[in-house]
């Protein structure tokens, strides 16, 4: 299906489902920190309104709830007194970190009667493209391959990673990523826009994916600068931008998709595309993860490609080009509605209705349980 701008109204929704998710969808899988990250001291994120710990035993990735539910200290800063388990700082409460078992209560003796009485939440962990990833529903888990998009699971994949913890809803994180207007005007100043002539408004069209996982937003024009009534001509573009890119020219496909995954396809000739994830951590914070990926085999392409990523690409655009939306997306409430909307924001309205159509529970098996509730 394509939509334009001129069905904007047409495709106006309550968006209820996405409105009351301001801490996530917990259906997914989520990439929480590097696997380089883990090892066999304990690690504490939040995720979706939940504090998560992490660690490493016997070389698998186990994550549980980040609470001792004795009285509620996070388990994080306890201790690892013994191999696979997670003591708690406070009483020393001991639990197994595979199956969130309550095996010993120390400071009570070996014979505490607690033991087997209570255990902490764990939660399904995996790893692929150098990260650790976490199931955070209530439901049978799918298959983690199911939410990483295929081109990064290539064995030619060259992945650079970059998290950073900042203020904001994720939604409006989401929603600005997958915005095309604010590029127009937000960007414009940006270092990495310094050569570019940046349109002053685009035409785009929203489509989904065969498969139906992604969003994909295309331009089918662009228009360089135009004069407005009572004001004058806008852009203005400066003298060392007279030979810069056009607009029109290579440009890059914008994908979206669930829980909260932006993909920025450049054009094969710039050799390389951007994935972002913005993981909320409750409703005021979100993980922003930023992927830098180039697919490359034999050494020498591999070395070119580092080269770029850690001589330019990284501070010009992960941090300063980047670093633009995230001043602004820590400046929004958690709910911008109602607003009134404009042409560009098809965008907007098109993922809201997509995200009303995010995964529910599926039926779980004695066998096989994503997570156990403390007791």
């Amino acid at each position: 299906m394509t939509v334009t701008p001129r069905d904007a109204q047409s495709r106006f929704g309550r968006w209820d489902r996405y409105r009351a998710a301001a801490e996530g969808f917990r259906e997914y899988w989520y990439p929480v920190l590097p696997s380089s990250g883990l090892g066999k001291k304990p690690v504490a994120r939040r995720l979706c309104g939940v504090d998560l710990m992490f660690m490493r035993h016997a070389g698998k990735a186990w994550a549980v709830e980040d609470v001792c539910p004795h009285r509620r200290v996070p388990l994080s800063i306890g201790r690892c007194e013994f191999a696979g388990h997670i003591t708690c700082v406070y009483h020393g409460w001991t639990f197994d970190v595979t199956d969130g078992r309550l095996v010993a209560a120390l400071t009570d003796g070996p014979d505490s009667p607690v033991v087997g009485k209570t255990r902490v939440r764990t939660f399904p962990v995996e790893e692929r493209c150098g990260l650790v990833w976490v199931w955070m529903g209530e439901g049978e888990p799918v298959a983690v391959e199911e939410d990483i998009p295929t081109e990064l699971l290539q064995p030619d994949a060259r992945i650079y990673i970059r998290f950073s913890q900042v203020d904001g809803n994720w939604r409006n994180a989401v929603e600005n990523g997958f915005d095309e207007s604010h590029g127009k005007m937000l960007h414009r100043t940006a270092l990495w826009a310094l050569f570019r002539q940046v349109p002053g408004w685009t035409e785009p069209v929203i489509e989904t994916s065969a498969d139906g996982k992604w969003l994909q937003r295309r331009l089918v024009g662009a228009h360089r600068t135009e004069q407005y009534p009572g004001l004058g001509r806008w852009p203005k573009y400066p003298f060392w931008k007279v030979f810069g890119r056009r607009p029109g020219g290579m440009s890059a496909r914008v994908w979206v998709r669930l829980p909260c995954t932006l993909g920025v396809l450049q054009p094969t000739k710039v050799g390389w595309s951007n994935y972002d994830w913005y993981m909320p951590q409750d409703g005021k914070r979100y993980t922003y993860l930023q992927l830098a990926v180039s697919w490359r085999k034999g050494l020498w392409p591999r070395f070119v490609w580092w080269l770029r990523f850690w001589a330019y690409i990284r501070y010009i655009h992960h941090v300063l080009f980047n670093g633009q939306d995230i001043g602004v997306i820590g400046l929004m409430p958690v709910n911008t509605d109602p607003a009134p909307l404009f042409r560009p924001d098809i965008s907007i309205i098109e993922w809201r209705n997509f995200a009303e159509n995010a995964r529910t529970p599926r039926p779980t098996t004695e066998t096989a349980k994503p997570g156990r509730q403390a007791s």
